[in-house]
């Protein structure tokens, strides 16, 4: 069994985060798009997943399946994803450590052979802080050690909050005798953007990590699909399905007011919320879609599992209206969307672009190039 990688010359960048939905695979996919600039060479591996896609028979990461979709890595998928954490995943572990233990590295290594054949460099991408594994010995820091990784820090916008957890972080790749080359704090108020470039970087410096750069908060990123919505409300398709992926929900109403103030409100990208019995307010969306060739809603969910007047359903049916019906009541749906994680999926393709510009316009490639090009065992 291999108990490291036999590939000693690609340039292993590890994506760490201080917390989960920190923006790790959002990095990801704008430091591919980045590095493809520099070199067609570029690999990505997901070692250790959580969130998995059935595909031909295995258990793929999402984030995985994510990037492949948007790149074309042109390397088996498998080897992009080696090990999916199940839900009985860690007490199997427990009950065999020690050789469970050597056929996950072995895994890994072999995995990660396969994906980095051939590249100039390779991404890896992390699972949560730096400890999150540590219960079946496969941390972001032992997974970043055993591919001899050296790692970037993605922490959420702000000051303190951030560089403390970053420091956390740092302590704990630094005990497993990681290189940490610098930081990146994402997700953050362009409003904020000078005072948190000015004191994060004074902290950093202090504490001897590099800031790599600040990425602004991205409205569009953080707007879901209908088809997202749906999922994260337990509701099915009445009308519109085949729209669902396409309809980017930009703003929340709960029809609660009197039909002819809903007329003003209505554009695209506005999901309504309410009862299926609140037949005004629906008879108000189906006139306003009737009366104009431009898109005037993007949604409606109804509640309560309560559905209209079946030749209002008719009606419905005859629209372009995206409908769904949901169990729970309205406000409860609306706390519900207004709280979502937002992940990228395959089909946004509106949201590709503005990811692949990110790192372009405010990281600084050239000291991530830099921490490598001074690495000896590795070929430029």
């Amino acid at each position: 069994m291999l108990t490291a990688p036999k590939n000693s010359s690609t340039k292993r960048i590890f994506i760490a985060a201080t917390r989960m939905n920190d923006g790790k695979t959002t990095t990801s996919l704008a430091l591919f798009s980045a590095l493809q600039s520099i070199t067609e060479k570029v690999g990505f591996i997901k070692p250790v997943g959580q969130r998995f896609v059935e595909l031909d028979g295995h258990q793929i990461d999402e984030d995985s399946f994510l990037l492949n979709q948007t790149f074309d890595v042109k390397v088996p998928i498998q080897a992009m994803s080696p090990i999916a954490i199940h839900h009985n995943f860690t007490r199997e572990y427990l009950d065999n450590p020690d050789e469970s233990q050597a056929k996950l590295i072995d895994t890994m290594c072999r995995a990660f052979d396969r994906a980095a054949y051939e590249k100039e460099y390779i991404i890896i991408e992390g699972t949560g802080h730096a400890g999150v594994g540590s219960v079946f010995n496969l941390s972001n820091a032992d997974v970043a050690r055993q591919l001899d990784a050296k790692v970037i820090i993605i922490a959420k916008g702000g000051i303190g909050r951030p560089i403390d957890e970053i420091a956390l972080n740092n302590a704990l790749f630094k005990a497993a005798g990681v290189e940490v080359i610098g930081a990146i704090i994402n997700k953050v108020l362009p409003s904020k953007m000078e005072d948190v470039q000015k004191y994060c970087q004074k902290a950093l410096d202090r504490m001897g990590i590099p800031l790599l750069g600040c990425l602004p908060v991205e409205k569009q990123l953080t707007r879901p699909n209908l088809s997202q919505i749906v999922e994260e409300v337990n509701g099915r398709w009445i009308n519109g399905h085949e729209h669902g992926h396409r309809e980017r929900i930009n703003r929340v109403i709960i029809g609660a007011m009197a039909a002819k103030g809903l007329l003003d409100l209505l554009q695209r990208g506005t999901l309504i919320i309410t009862p299926g019995d609140r037949e005004d307010i629906i008879l108000s969306a189906i006139a306003a879609e009737g009366v104009t060739t431009e898109r005037t809603i993007s949604g409606i969910i109804l509640t309560r599992n309560v559905l209209p007047h079946p030749k209002l359903m008719e009606m419905i049916a005859k629209t372009r209206i995206p409908v769904v019906v949901c169990s729970d009541e309205s406000y409860k749906v609306a706390s519900l969307v207004n709280n979502m994680t937002v992940k990228t999926q395959p089909e946004d393709e509106d949201k590709i672009p503005i990811i692949k510009d990110l790192i372009k316009k405010n990281i600084d490639m050239q000291a991530i190039q830099d921490a490598f090009d001074s690495r000896p065992d590795v070929n430029p």
